[in-house]
Protein backbone atom coordinates (compact mmCIF):
# COMPACT_ATOMS: atom_id res chain seq x y z
CA UNK A 1 0.00 0.00 0.00
CA UNK A 2 1.46 3.92 -1.00
CA UNK A 3 0.97 6.75 0.57
CA UNK A 4 -1.66 7.64 -1.09
CA UNK A 5 -3.63 4.44 -0.59
CA UNK A 6 -3.07 4.52 3.09
CA UNK A 7 -4.34 8.36 3.18
CA UNK A 8 -7.36 7.32 1.68
CA UNK A 9 -7.93 4.35 3.69
CA UNK A 10 -7.59 6.37 7.00
CA UNK A 11 -10.18 8.95 5.95
CA UNK A 12 -12.52 6.18 4.46
CA UNK A 13 -12.73 7.74 1.54
CA UNK A 14 -13.61 4.81 -1.23
CA UNK A 15 -13.40 5.90 -4.64
CA UNK A 16 -15.70 2.93 -5.75
CA UNK A 17 -18.09 4.42 -3.37
CA UNK A 18 -17.81 8.16 -3.81
CA UNK A 19 -16.78 7.96 -7.67
CA UNK A 20 -16.19 11.36 -9.30
CA UNK A 21 -15.37 13.72 -6.41
CA UNK A 22 -14.83 17.88 -7.17
CA UNK A 23 -13.71 19.66 -4.27
CA UNK A 24 -14.98 22.94 -3.46
CA UNK A 25 -12.28 24.77 -1.25
CA UNK A 26 -14.00 27.51 0.74
CA UNK A 27 -10.15 29.35 1.85
CA UNK A 28 -11.44 32.32 3.43
CA UNK A 29 -13.16 29.49 6.18
CA UNK A 30 -9.90 26.94 5.74
CA UNK A 31 -6.89 29.69 6.07
CA UNK A 32 -8.19 29.79 9.68
CA UNK A 33 -8.30 25.87 10.72
CA UNK A 34 -5.62 26.08 12.14
CA UNK A 35 -4.86 29.65 13.80
CA UNK A 36 -5.74 28.60 17.30
CA UNK A 37 -3.19 25.01 17.37
CA UNK A 38 -0.87 25.37 19.79
CA UNK A 39 1.08 21.97 18.58
CA UNK A 40 2.51 21.09 15.62
CA UNK A 41 1.81 18.09 13.37
CA UNK A 42 3.56 15.78 15.91
CA UNK A 43 2.02 17.35 18.90
CA UNK A 44 4.87 19.40 19.89
CA UNK A 45 4.17 22.44 21.47
CA UNK A 46 5.26 26.10 19.31
CA UNK A 47 7.04 28.26 20.36
CA UNK A 48 5.34 31.92 21.01
CA UNK A 49 7.30 32.84 17.12
CA UNK A 50 5.95 29.67 15.41
CA UNK A 51 2.23 29.25 13.80
CA UNK A 52 0.75 26.84 11.60
CA UNK A 53 -1.19 27.42 8.75
CA UNK A 54 -2.47 25.78 5.35
CA UNK A 55 0.14 25.28 2.69
CA UNK A 56 -1.64 25.42 -0.75
CA UNK A 57 0.90 23.60 -2.47
CA UNK A 58 0.36 20.62 -0.29
CA UNK A 59 -3.55 21.36 -0.32
CA UNK A 60 -3.37 20.72 -3.63
CA UNK A 61 -1.48 17.68 -3.78
CA UNK A 62 -3.92 16.13 -0.92
CA UNK A 63 -6.73 17.19 -2.85
CA UNK A 64 -5.39 15.47 -6.08
CA UNK A 65 -4.86 11.88 -4.44
CA UNK A 66 -9.23 12.03 -4.72
CA UNK A 67 -10.25 15.12 -6.54
CA UNK A 68 -11.05 15.02 -10.19
CA UNK A 69 -11.83 19.04 -10.31
CA UNK A 70 -10.10 21.49 -7.28
CA UNK A 71 -11.72 24.89 -6.72
CA UNK A 72 -10.76 27.61 -4.82
CA UNK A 73 -12.46 30.23 -3.65
CA UNK A 74 -11.02 33.37 -2.06
CA UNK A 75 -11.17 37.44 -2.24
CA UNK A 76 -8.94 40.13 -3.03
CA UNK A 77 -7.80 43.77 -2.37
CA UNK A 78 -5.16 45.93 -3.73
CA UNK A 79 -4.64 46.73 -0.31
CA UNK A 80 -3.94 43.55 1.24
CA UNK A 81 -0.72 42.25 -0.67
CA UNK A 82 -1.32 38.49 1.09
CA UNK A 83 -4.64 37.95 -0.92
CA UNK A 84 -2.97 38.40 -4.24
CA UNK A 85 0.00 36.08 -2.98
CA UNK A 86 -2.77 33.47 -2.23
CA UNK A 87 -4.20 33.23 -5.33
CA UNK A 88 -1.06 33.51 -7.42
CA UNK A 89 0.15 30.39 -5.29
CA UNK A 90 -3.56 28.70 -6.48
CA UNK A 91 -3.15 29.09 -9.92
CA UNK A 92 -0.08 27.94 -9.91
CA UNK A 93 -0.86 24.92 -8.06
CA UNK A 94 -4.04 24.19 -10.40
CA UNK A 95 -6.54 24.88 -8.93
CA UNK A 96 -9.40 26.36 -10.57
CA UNK A 97 -9.32 29.92 -8.65
CA UNK A 98 -12.60 31.91 -8.82
CA UNK A 99 -12.18 35.67 -7.19
CA UNK A 100 -13.95 38.60 -6.13
CA UNK A 101 -13.12 41.92 -4.55
CA UNK A 102 -12.96 41.51 -0.23
CA UNK A 103 -15.50 44.55 0.81
CA UNK A 104 -14.49 46.15 3.88
CA UNK A 105 -17.48 46.54 6.93
CA UNK A 106 -16.75 49.13 9.85
CA UNK A 107 -17.17 47.71 13.40
CA UNK A 108 -17.28 51.08 15.39
CA UNK A 109 -15.47 50.79 18.80
CA UNK A 110 -16.14 50.87 22.76
CA UNK A 111 -14.28 52.05 25.12
CA UNK A 112 -13.23 48.55 26.01
CA UNK A 113 -12.55 47.95 22.32
CA UNK A 114 -9.57 50.62 21.90
CA UNK A 115 -6.84 49.38 24.09
CA UNK A 116 -6.42 46.08 22.42
CA UNK A 117 -6.12 47.11 18.74
CA UNK A 118 -3.23 48.85 17.71
CA UNK A 119 -3.86 52.37 17.11
CA UNK A 120 -2.48 52.45 13.36
CA UNK A 121 -5.92 50.13 12.65
CA UNK A 122 -8.53 52.27 13.90
CA UNK A 123 -9.78 55.21 11.95
CA UNK A 124 -12.76 58.00 12.45
CA UNK A 125 -15.43 59.73 11.49
CA UNK A 126 -18.86 61.44 12.79
CA UNK A 127 -19.92 58.23 14.16
CA UNK A 128 -17.26 57.60 15.76
CA UNK A 129 -14.05 55.33 15.77
CA UNK A 130 -13.67 52.23 14.02
CA UNK A 131 -11.78 49.59 12.73
CA UNK A 132 -12.54 47.73 9.25
CA UNK A 133 -13.16 44.29 9.02
CA UNK A 134 -12.84 42.51 5.42
CA UNK A 135 -15.35 40.29 4.46
CA UNK A 136 -15.56 38.25 1.03
CA UNK A 137 -18.09 35.37 1.33
CA UNK A 138 -18.55 32.73 -1.00
CA UNK A 139 -21.68 30.74 -0.49
CA UNK A 140 -23.29 32.17 -3.03
CA UNK A 141 -20.65 31.43 -6.22
CA UNK A 142 -20.07 27.91 -4.63
CA UNK A 143 -23.53 27.22 -4.32
CA UNK A 144 -24.28 28.34 -7.82
CA UNK A 145 -21.08 26.03 -9.38
CA UNK A 146 -22.32 23.13 -7.61
CA UNK A 147 -25.41 22.69 -9.08
CA UNK A 148 -24.58 24.20 -12.48
CA UNK A 149 -21.60 21.29 -12.41
CA UNK A 150 -24.13 18.97 -11.13
CA UNK A 151 -24.28 16.24 -14.31
CA UNK A 152 -20.32 16.47 -14.05
CA UNK A 153 -19.52 14.64 -10.40
CA UNK A 154 -21.39 11.92 -8.04
CA UNK A 155 -19.94 13.64 -4.87
CA UNK A 156 -19.56 17.58 -3.36
CA UNK A 157 -16.27 17.77 -1.21
CA UNK A 158 -16.71 21.02 0.91
CA UNK A 159 -13.78 22.17 2.32
CA UNK A 160 -15.70 24.64 5.24
CA UNK A 161 -17.88 24.52 8.36
CA UNK A 162 -19.59 27.53 7.55
CA UNK A 163 -23.55 26.78 8.29
CA UNK A 164 -24.79 28.99 5.47
CA UNK A 165 -23.70 25.78 3.42
CA UNK A 166 -26.15 23.25 5.07
CA UNK A 167 -29.04 24.28 3.24
CA UNK A 168 -26.82 23.26 -0.54
CA UNK A 169 -26.16 19.97 1.30
CA UNK A 170 -29.42 19.00 1.88
CA UNK A 171 -30.50 20.18 -2.08
CA UNK A 172 -27.54 18.00 -3.32
CA UNK A 173 -28.62 14.86 -1.17
CA UNK A 174 -31.74 15.15 -2.82
CA UNK A 175 -30.66 14.81 -6.39
CA UNK A 176 -28.64 11.55 -5.29
CA UNK A 177 -25.07 13.16 -4.54
CA UNK A 178 -22.84 12.32 -1.89
CA UNK A 179 -21.60 14.72 0.44
CA UNK A 180 -18.05 14.76 1.93
CA UNK A 181 -17.60 17.71 4.45
CA UNK A 182 -13.86 18.86 5.90
CA UNK A 183 -13.88 20.87 8.49
CA UNK A 184 -12.54 22.59 11.63
CA UNK A 185 -13.80 23.66 15.52
CA UNK A 186 -17.44 23.91 15.88
CA UNK A 187 -19.52 22.35 12.45
CA UNK A 188 -22.59 23.63 12.73
CA UNK A 189 -24.98 20.16 13.20
CA UNK A 190 -27.26 19.81 10.68
CA UNK A 191 -24.00 20.12 8.04
CA UNK A 192 -21.76 17.84 9.60
CA UNK A 193 -25.17 14.91 9.91
CA UNK A 194 -26.08 15.80 6.75
CA UNK A 195 -22.71 14.59 5.36
CA UNK A 196 -22.01 11.41 4.06
CA UNK A 197 -18.52 11.56 5.54
CA UNK A 198 -17.36 14.28 7.51
CA UNK A 199 -13.40 14.55 8.34
CA UNK A 200 -11.93 16.96 10.97
CA UNK A 201 -9.40 18.68 9.84
CA UNK A 202 -7.24 17.96 12.66
CA UNK A 203 -6.70 14.64 10.87
CA UNK A 204 -5.10 15.91 8.21
CA UNK A 205 -3.16 18.92 9.57
CA UNK A 206 0.03 17.12 9.38
CA UNK A 207 -0.97 16.74 5.35
CA UNK A 208 -1.69 20.31 4.33
CA UNK A 209 0.13 22.54 6.66
CA UNK A 210 3.54 24.39 7.68
CA UNK A 211 5.24 26.13 10.32
CA UNK A 212 5.82 29.74 9.73
CA UNK A 213 7.77 31.86 11.60
CA UNK A 214 6.39 35.28 13.07
CA UNK A 215 8.29 37.85 13.93
CA UNK A 216 7.99 39.42 17.39
CA UNK A 217 5.47 42.32 17.96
Amino acid sequence: MDLQEFILKNLEIDKEKYGRIFSFVDFGNVNYWYEKDERDQDGNLLSKEQKLVVDIKKLAQFLNIFSEQKRFYYGWHKRIKRSWHILIWAEKNKFIKITKPIQFIKHYLDIGELSNIQSRNIKEDSWGKFIEIPKSNFDVEISIDSMRLLNNYDTFCLLSGDSDFSRLVEFLKKRGKKVIVIASGQVFYTLKDAADLYINAQRIKGIITIIKETSPH
